[in-house]
């Protein structure tokens, strides 16, 4: 027998008695029943298990009478990122509500960006299903999904399709098509997007368009690394919006030429800290391509000798002739804040040929003038930093630690200062430095035990092998397994003991120690790998299997995939956050105020929420700072190679990466842990990779401000207002 539902009954009762009466009045819609309660609940521990609960979750995606229950289920299967349930999602994008076809075609581009990657049938199937859904669609937020979708996807037919909507569809589609095409030009390369003409993204940077439209067009500009490009960077070097300056500044790194260095050089005074930043980046960038006189380094020059007239309280160059009031001085702690700093902590992560030595040099003579003249603690440590920063640009130039070994005026502790030299002489060519790094591992603070394991690594030599093989048996997990990694490079056979006690320990501690140890397997052992390896691919950690099943791919020639596994009951949890809750981290700089994203992203926003209440974060570094990009904390090492001791579960919300996004730092699939990240800026490539749980309301100063090193005293959870 049909139900008659008592809501709509009562409704058509009411009608009838109006028109009867003779007088129809307005009678309010009838509100839609609840969701099922205890189904989301189900969906809910599905997801957190990467289960389909027997084929339950599924059902729900395709039949479930509410459409809401439908949408949930579609965000439980985008979450678990099964290629298995490509045919439901992909059935999701026809059907008769807008708000699953959405959820849909996110499914389907987080298929698309699927850890182990899809096979070819896969692909050719989610390109025939996004680009018929494309045809036909007609609700704008869904229509814009399927651009992202698409443009994760990144086949020919999809780069082809998302070319013709960026000519030829209305401005706002037209920009995410833009984007999306940037976005396939950064994560895979300029070679995906070679053929896309660039005419549709140059008329999108057009003064009288609305910002999104022309960030879309400088980031596909900026992106793509090539000479045609360069007009169009040049005009809106001097657009009215930071980020699209930045990256118009950006996209000079790869293409630009000596010509457009004094244009450059402008920017480095931009009231921007990103766009400074950029400026000072690709300059080091261009300078690195010079062979003979270069303006890149002149440009660099005249950025040293502005830093030493601030830092002596003389007005900079351009202010020659104009008369300052007497015992007016500029306050050196300009070259420490985030408009200087910024710049100089990204030239000095870029770096800079030798020829560009007395750059560096006459920098670090101004911050040594500053750090003398500087009237609180926190701008001489900033000061302490950037001479360490820069003196290790000049350790990369020859190889070798030597000048950190005396940077930072005594404020920088020693380990510290080794760990950045032996980090940046990893990245240095030749053989200088390696019986440096061989001594320093046996070092005993573990940061400058792990980055002279990078330099050896890098630059192998026989006398390495013995302090290799202790470290592989040593304590410290994390030294273990890059120690086991460096002892593949070594090729050194009698460390494979060590190795495989190592590889049996995998099992039982969290996935981040499977991939060096799965590489020293395959050097190592070889085909004998295989056994252990194949085992590795019914192992609940998603990351486990994901590097298995890569290690078997190299080792055997075919492709190998792994399989989803359900997670155990007892799967960690943490407890839910309050509906409105918020954190707010103290730093010597400032406070930053978060809100937590608990609707969207529970799980996430709970982990964070319950580890500030427990005090974890008190006396953690920003351990990496990157101008333009993010600040990244929440590591108790302070290597970024730390976490709590479990791990979450990703939550890819559909939140984007805007500047302030708070996100959840990832080692591989499901592997959340304490690390997060606040963005400085737009970072469109991390959407629906990382997930997404928040965002900054208060203290984007601070945030840009941030050094590494710079130290958070506290986090309070707070309840925000709506």
């Amino acid at each position: 027998m049909r139900r008659v539902h008592p809501v709509r009954h009562l409704f058509a009762w009411v009608l009838s008695l109006s028109l009867l009466s003779g007088c129809v009045r307005a009678v309010p819609p009838a509100r839609p029943p609840p969701e099922d309660a205890r189904t989301l609940t189900l969906i809910q521990d599905w997801e957190d298990a990467r289960s389909l609960g027997d084929g339950a979750l599924v059902s729900l995606a395709a039949t479930a009478p509410d459409a809401r229950v439908r949408a949930r289920a579609l965000r439980a299967l985008a979450r678990i990122q099964d290629a298995a349930t490509l045919e439901p999602v992909l059935a999701g994008l026809k059907d008769a509500e807008a708000r699953v076809r959405g959820e849909a075609a996110f499914a389907a581009g987080e298929l698309a960006l699927s850890w182990e990657p899809l096979l070819e049938a896969e692909l050719s199937a989610l390109e025939a299903s996004l680009l018929a859904a494309a045809g036909t669609e007609r609700d704008v937020d869904v229509r814009l999904t399927l651009v992202d979708a698409l443009g994760r996807l990144g086949t020919p037919g999809a780069v082809t399709w998302l070319e013709e909507r960026m000519r030829e569809a209305d401005g706002v589609e037209a920009a995410r098509a833009a984007q999306a095409l940037g976005v396939l030009a950064r994560t895979r390369g300029a070679a995906s997007v070679a053929q896309v003409s660039l005419a549709p993204a140059e008329a999108l940077l057009a003064a009288e368009r609305p910002v999104e439209a022309r960030y879309a067009g400088a980031y596909l500009l900026a992106t793509v690394k090539r000479p045609q490009a360069l007009p169009a960077l040049r005009r809106c070097l001097g657009d009215a919006d930071a980020d699209v300056r930045a990256l118009c500044v950006k996209g000079f790194g790869d293409v630009g030429g000596p010509e457009d260095a004094a244009v450059l050089a402008g920017l480095l005074e931009d009231t921007s800290p990103r766009v400074a930043a950029e400026a000072a980046r690709t300059l080091a960038k261009l300078a690195a391509a010079c062979s003979g006189p270069c303006t890149a380094v002149d440009a660099l020059e005249a950025l040293a000798v502005r830093a030493k007239r601030v830092a002596r309280g003389m007005p900079p160059p351009e202010a020659a002739g104009v008369e300052a009031p007497e015992g007016a001085k500029a306050p050196v702690e300009t070259l420490a804040r985030s408009e200087a700093g910024h710049a100089l902590l990204a030239l000095a992560q870029q770096g800079l040929p030798g020829f560009g030595r007395p750059v560096l040099e006459s920098l670090r003579l101004a911050l040594a003038d500053a750090e003398r003249g500087a009237a609180s603690e926190v701008a001489r440590a900033d000061l302490a930093w950037l001479d360490c920063r820069l003196a290790a640009a000049m350790d990369r130039q020859e190889g070798t630690p030597k000048e950190v070994l005396g940077c930072g005026y005594g404020r920088i502790p020693e380990a510290r200062r080794l760990a950045l030299g032996l980090r940046e002489v990893a990245q240095a060519k030749g053989q200088g430095g390696a019986l440096f790094a061989v001594k320093a591992l046996r070092h005993p603070d573990a940061r400058v035990r792990l980055t002279a394991l990078e330099a050896v690594s890098a630059r192998p030599v026989p006398e390495a092998a013995a302090p290799v093989r202790e470290l592989i048996e040593g304590e410290d997990l994390v030294v273990a397994g890059a120690a086991a990694a460096t002892a593949g490079v070594l090729e050194d056979a009698a460390a494979l003991p060590g190795v495989e006690a190592l590889a049996a320990r995998v099992l039982q501690t969290p996935g981040d120690l499977a991939e060096p140890v799965a590489g020293a397997l395959v050097a190592l052992q070889g085909a004998a790998a295989e056994p252990r390896l194949r085992e590795w691919l019914q192992h609940p950690q998603a990351n486990v299997r994901r590097v298995a099943a890569q290690a078997l791919t190299r080792l055997t020639g075919q492709r190998v995939r792994s399989t989803r596994v359900a997670l155990p009951a007892y799967t960690f949890r943490p407890p839910s956050a309050p509906a409105r809750a918020g954190l707010v981290f103290r730093t010597d700089k400032g406070d930053i105020t978060v809100r937590l994203d608990v609707e969207e992203a529970p799980l996430t926003s709970g982990n964070l929420h319950a580890l500030a209440r427990k005090g974890s974060f008190n006396g953690v570094t920003f351990h990496r700072v990157v101008p333009d990009f993010v600040a990244q904390g929440g590591d108790p090492r302070g290597d970024g190679e730390g976490g709590p001791g479990y791990s979450i579960r990703c939550e890819m919300t559909r939140r984007p990466y805007r500047r302030g996004t708070v996100g959840m730092a990832l080692a591989g699939k499901d592997t959340g842990g304490s690390q997060f990240f606040f963005t400085h800026a737009p970072q469109p490539h991390l959407d629906g990779r990382y997930t997404a749980f928040g965002e900054v309301v208060s203290g984007m100063d601070v945030v840009d401000a941030l050094l590494e090193g710079d130290v958070i005293r506290e986090v309070r959870a707070v309840e925000l207002s709506p």
